[in-house]
């Protein structure tokens, strides 16, 4: 069984939809809750995750996006879901994105523009895939987008 790392975004928690889709569809999902008051509290849970469980992926959504550009990944893949990296950029060092990664975003999301998952996916040599009908993620094109980039990532 694989093993998915899912890092939540700023206004969400642990236990939400697009990690208990993940589970349903057969991935051991880790999801541990990332404190919205500390980027840097959230970076080292997630580092702790990542070395004590090893996870084949780490999807990282919004502000979870941005907190797995900090980690080192120890192999496992990436999958962003409309990542806030720009937000945290200028703070925090980011490491670079391997040409594996793939950015999932939709078009018409209204809290993390689209030109910035284009910007760095055009720094970064990364996959964009456009889906989904808001920055939530959670509708059926969205969801299948990300169970599509899981499975692609975790074939390479």
């Amino acid at each position: 069984m694989k093993k998915v790392l899912f890092l939540h975004g700023l206004e969400s928690q642990p236990g939400g939809f697009k990690p208990r889709f993940l589970k349903e569809k057969g991935y051991q999902v880790f999801n541990p809750w990332l404190p919205k008051s500390s980027f840097e509290e959230s970076i080292k849970i997630a580092q702790h995750k990542i070395d004590t469980e090893s996870p084949d992926v780490i999807v990282g959504s919004s502000r979870g996006g941005a907190v797995a550009l900090c980690l080192e990944p120890r192999g496992a893949k990436l999958v962003l879901i409309a990542p806030a990296w720009k937000r945290f950029h200028k703070t925090h060092h980011m490491a670079s994105v391997k040409s594996d990664c793939v950015i999932l975003h939709s078009e018409a999301d209204d809290i993390v523009s689209i030109e910035d998952s284009v910007q760095l996916a055009q720094l970064e040599g990364t996959t964009l895939i456009k889906a989904g009908e808001d920055h939530r993620m959670s509708d059926s094109d969205a969801l299948e987008a990300l169970l599509d980039a899981v499975k692609w990532v975790t074939q390479q």
